[in-house]
């Protein structure tokens, strides 16, 4: 009765964690690792199901052999499915021989019909089995890359090796301690449960960090031009508001420098927009290695870009950063076999002088922009009033 009880237990948890790992399955971008887990913790209910069917109809000699074959196809497809689920694919070579170990331990089975030893931790082949597969399973958590939490590691790797020592000893203690035979087997089912535990925990933990990584990847877009780098339009109010942070003192200056690059509409129209769109990318870079750290750079759209210089002690710090941001961009841009000269035309705006908001000053330093245009392109302009 102590032996259906138990049975009874591990089918009710078992059939939890096939639809748990049969749901996860089902999310794309799965590792294939979970259908094989699903397959091995069927077989497994299978077994006991099969035991629960078979001993009330005391047909106990068919039902020990029957759970034993179902427990070692479920051993087979639990190894298949971890070095799927982790991709260790160099470990095909054990795969096969705990396959061919399987396939001769089912043989074995067959062939011994009645002499088997009951229960089957008793039988020493059957126990060298389980202990070939657990030992195996323990080795490659202890010596493989596996991409898992650390903690969800240590557990499987915990019950896997709990499991090992319980079938490489669990018949000898229980022959010179028959209770343990008893007491094993309930060990042995909630250490089986904490084995699946284990990696369904594995397969939410990955769930999680692709959360984490997808919300990190959409606050980048909300916040970064997605081929620049540099911040967009969408978040330059906020980058303003910290840039006014930074000017702590009263006579503190914030320039804005609205930057719209000359000659790249013909490197778009003769090289095409991937070629433009390197050019876009160094032209980022340079303008990141002209500023300081406490600089903030940001692509406004199409070859605009704006730069806010804080910390200013005087206004004419200004021209001096808009000559090197000029001398930045002047340089040839060098893409593949080509090489391209731009420039750019610089308007400059200051705060709290010319406005105390953004779109205030962007709208100066624009019209700034526009007068170097009309001069002839490639210089740069304060705004003045009027």
């Amino acid at each position: 009765m102590h032996y259906q009880i138990v049975h009874a237990f591990g089918a009710g948890v078992y059939c939890v964690f096939i639809a748990l790992f049969l749901l996860a399955a089902r999310i794309p971008r799965t590792p294939p690792g979970a259908n094989w887990f699903a397959a091995a913790i069927s077989c497994a209910l299978l077994g006991r199901l099969a035991v629960l069917y078979l001993t009330p109809l005391g047909e106990l000699a068919l039902a020990n052999p029957v759970y034993g074959s179902f427990l070692i196809l479920e051993k087979v497809l639990l190894v298949m499915g971890f070095v799927r689920f982790f991709e260790l694919q160099h470990r095909t070579m054990l795969v096969r021989a705990i396959c061919v170990s399987a396939a001769v331990a089912e043989l074995w089975m067959l062939w011994s019909n009645n002499q088997l030893a009951l229960p089957l931790i008793k039988s020493t082949s059957y126990a060298l089995f389980n202990v070939f597969v657990l030992a195996s399973l323990s080795w490659m958590l202890l010596r493989d890359d596996i991409d898992c939490p650390r903690l969800i590691r240590r557990c499987m790797a915990t019950a896997c090796i709990a499991l090992t020592v319980h079938w490489a000893s669990g018949g000898l203690v229980g022959h010179f301690y028959p209770p343990w035979l008893r007491y094993g087997f309930l060990l042995g089912t909630a250490l089986v449960a904490l084995q699946y535990m284990s990696l369904l925990t594995a397969i939410l933990a990955l769930f999680h960090r692709r959360l984490i990584q997808a919300e990190a990847k959409a606050l980048k877009l909300a916040f970064k031009d997605p081929l620049t780098g540099l911040y967009n339009k969408h978040f330059m109010n906020n980058l303003f508001d910290q840039a006014l942070l930074l000017a702590t003192r009263p006579h503190h200056l914030v320039a804005v420098y609205y930057i719209d690059l000359d000659n790249f509409k013909p490197v778009n129209d003769q090289a095409g927009h991937a070629v433009g769109d390197k050019v876009l990318m160094c032209v980022a870079q340079r303008l990141k290695e002209a500023v300081r750290s406490t600089d903030i750079c940001a692509r406004l759209g199409g070859d605009e870009f704006t730069v806010i210089a804080t910390q200013l002690e005087r206004q004419d710090q200004a021209p001096e950063i808009a000559k090197k941001l000029l001398a930045k961009l002047a340089a040839p841009i060098e893409v593949g076999h080509q090489q391209f000269v731009l420039g750019a035309s610089i308007g400059i705006s200051l705060y709290p002088s010319h406005g105390q908001d953004l779109s205030r000053l962007l709208e100066q330093a624009d019209a700034a922009m526009y007068h170097v245009k009309h001069r002839g392109k490639s210089g740069y302009e304060l705004y003045t009033a009027g």
